[in-house]
């Protein structure tokens, strides 16, 4: 591994050295460092660039680190990576993205993961994303995530992106079970002239399944943002999406719902506010010794944790 790719490392996934459990880190498109467990097994892929993450049934407590890392201009990068959760695990599975531009063309990471979660299995799915480097060349990473949840499966998916990144569109689906529960949880800043796209699709095939996603996101300068969510609940079924963004200077942010009932019993809401930072919030940091700069970062940093 380069220096860049250990610094990138530690900013999407703190992993800093390689970890005791199993790991696979991807460098420009290549593996380079991977490791296996008992109970998670990693492989490559056969047809196509990527890997196939497997965990034993009843495993429990283990982490799985998969971050990836483009560490120059001119890569493009593309994965597709699968997990299949046996029944009755509870797992982490850590899997971040550090783009670097250190030229004037773009560099990219497409990542692709699709998630096939076992009767009664938890997930924990953490996602950092990060830009870096002095270089012209766009930073892009273009997130894709699919799941599918049997009967009893809890998927928490918590994704971050706050900084350097200047163009991501990012698409979620998922197909929930019978008793099944997915949760998203959102933070996104951009600034400059970027871009980010923001697109979940949610189908509640399963009676007595839920989903959860909820967005938050900073807008500043002349960044443009898009949310859009659709939840379908065929069943008895609750849904909730909530998308609540500042937005700053000359930015812009939409937000675009879409709930289909087609049952009696799905309960479907969503909910969205897009406004600036309150003045009264300002004046009483300010009052404390604040400057305006200092007040405006103390509210985001408190907004998007």
């Amino acid at each position: 591994m380069n220096d860049i790719t250990k610094k990138l490392l530690g900013m999407v996934s703190d992993l800093f050295s390689p970890a005791d459990g199993a790991y696979n880190i991807r460098e420009d498109g290549a593996c380079a460092g991977r490791q296996s467990t008992e109970n998670v097994s990693i492989l490559s892929k056969e047809d196509k660039p990527g890997i196939d993450i497997r965990i034993r049934p009843g495993t429990r407590g283990e982490k799985v680190y998969i971050p990836a890392c483009v560490t120059h201009s001119r890569v493009d990068d593309l994965v597709y990576n699968d997990f299949y959760i046996g029944e009755n695990a509870d797992v982490t599975i850590i899997a971040g993205c550090g783009v670097h531009s250190d030229g004037e063309e773009d560099a990219r990471h497409n990542g692709i993961h699709r998630f096939f979660i076992g009767k009664n299995a938890r997930v924990l799915y953490l996602e950092k994303h990060v830009g870096t480097g002095e270089g012209t060349g766009r930073r892009i990473i273009n997130p894709q995530t699919y799941a599918e949840l049997e009967e009893g499966a809890y998927m928490e998916m918590d994704t971050t992106q706050i900084r350097g990144v200047d163009s991501t569109n990012r698409l979620t689906r998922a197909v929930c079970g019978r008793d099944s529960r997915l949760i998203v949880r959102e933070k996104l800043m951009t600034h400059g002239t970027q871009a980010a796209e923001t697109c979940f699709e949610v189908d509640l095939e399963g009676e007595g399944s839920g989903v959860d996603l909820i967005s938050r996101s900073v807008a500043r300068d002349h960044s443009r943002q898009m949310f859009r969510s659709r939840i379908e609940g065929r069943v008895r079924c609750m849904g909730h999406s909530a998308c609540d963004a500042i937005i700053m200077d000359s930015a812009s942010v939409s937000a675009i719902p879409e709930l289909t009932a087609g049952h009696v019993d799905a309960s479907l809401i969503h909910e969205a506010a897009i406004g600036k930072i309150a003045g009264e919030q300002l004046i009483k940091l300010m009052t404390l010794g604040l400057t305006e700069q200092e007040a405006e970062a103390r509210i985001i940093e408190g907004f998007l944790k």
